[in-house]
């Protein structure tokens, strides 16, 4: 395994432009200026945790298991006071792979037979009884004429 290089959070405060992009996320200082214009939430987003400790911003939003083994690629050091194999991120670095860029995948949910019928009686039976009650109008004011 090889030596990561240790970083204080001043020297990575100082990185924080769209030019020079750092940030720390679970102990792991990240050098992410070329995935700026890659990030699927646009650029301004990363420049704002620029200098700092992003690691609440990022466990808040839910990132996907891909995205945190981004982490490893962008890895530049560790904060000092952090272990290197900090587990708590969620990524295994075993398992890493630089993943190749693919395109957008669609799913098909399963149809709910349940919801159809349901929108069957919320559209026809309003409709049925609607019907019944002119009907019922119709017939009980032509009694009333006829009598």
């Amino acid at each position: 395994m090889q030596k990561q290089r240790i970083f204080t959070l001043s020297q990575v405060a100082q990185h924080k432009s769209k030019e020079d992009c750092w940030f720390i996320i679970n102990g792991r200082v990240l050098n992410v200026t070329a995935f700026l214009e890659e990030h699927p939430g646009g650029s301004e987003v990363l420049i704002e945790s620029a200098g700092k400790d992003a690691t609440k911003d990022f466990d808040d939003i839910g990132h996907s298991k891909a995205a945190k083994n981004l982490l490893l690629k962008y890895q530049v050091g560790i904060l000092q006071g952090h272990n290197g194999g900090d587990v708590s991120s969620g990524v295994d670095v075993a398992s890493f792979k630089e993943s190749k860029p693919r395109e957008m995948e669609a799913f098909v949910t399963k149809e709910d037979p349940v919801r159809k019928y349901a929108a069957f009686v919320e559209f026809f039976v309003p409709l049925i009884v609607a019907g019944f009650f002119l009907g019922y109008r119709y017939l009980t004011r032509n009694a009333e004429f006829s009598s």
